[in-house]
């Protein structure tokens, strides 16, 4: 039976879990398949799926950091095409929906890829507010900034996704 969802969700905490027995035991393949659910780097899950068993949560969330330092521009690009922007609740207002579409495509502009942001923790009513605010306050940074402030939101979404991915089913 494969591991995997089907793709990111915006807003998702992950695929459903799974288990930290059956990630260390499942073939490869689909250990992998789950894994890119949770980062969209082929590299970073290939090199966790490799690196089993992992003897708790704590360990695999390390291995899954580190592996993270060593992705290439490249990988770090895989990844940010398989995140979708965060988006508003289909029954809000249109004008929220024109205000954080303008402002996900003057992000787009700026830097060339999707905005992310890991929203866990925050209430569901809080997070288009945040979305917009992250948005703004990161349209200041520079490139070389705003790559660093990026790969961070992508590991702390990462993280997220694996506790959901390792929770009992």
């Amino acid at each position: 039976m494969p591991l995997q969802s089907h793709g990111p969700v915006p807003g998702r905490a992950g695929p459903p879990g799974l288990g930290l027995h059956r990630l260390n035991t499942a073939p490869a393949v689909d250990v992998e398949a789950a894994l890119l659910d949770c980062f969209g780097s082929r590299r970073w899950a290939q090199r966790l799926a490799a690196h089993r068993p992992y003897p708790d949560l704590g360990a695999l969330l390390a291995a899954a950091e580190e592996a993270d330092y060593d992705l290439s521009p490249a990988d770090r690009a895989e990844a940010l095409v398989a995140e979708d922007s965060p988006a508003l609740p289909a029954d809000a207002a249109r004008s929220a929906h024109l205000a954080l579409a303008a402002a996900h495509a003057a992000y787009e502009s700026r830097f060339g890829h999707v905005f992310v942001i890991c929203l866990d923790g925050v209430r569901p009513v809080e997070r288009p507010d945040q979305v917009l605010a992250g948005i703004r306050a990161r349209l200041g940074h520079d490139p070389d900034q705003e790559r660093v402030v990026t790969a961070d939101e992508l590991r702390r979404l990462a993280r997220g996704r694996i506790i959901g991915l390792v929770s009992s089913p």
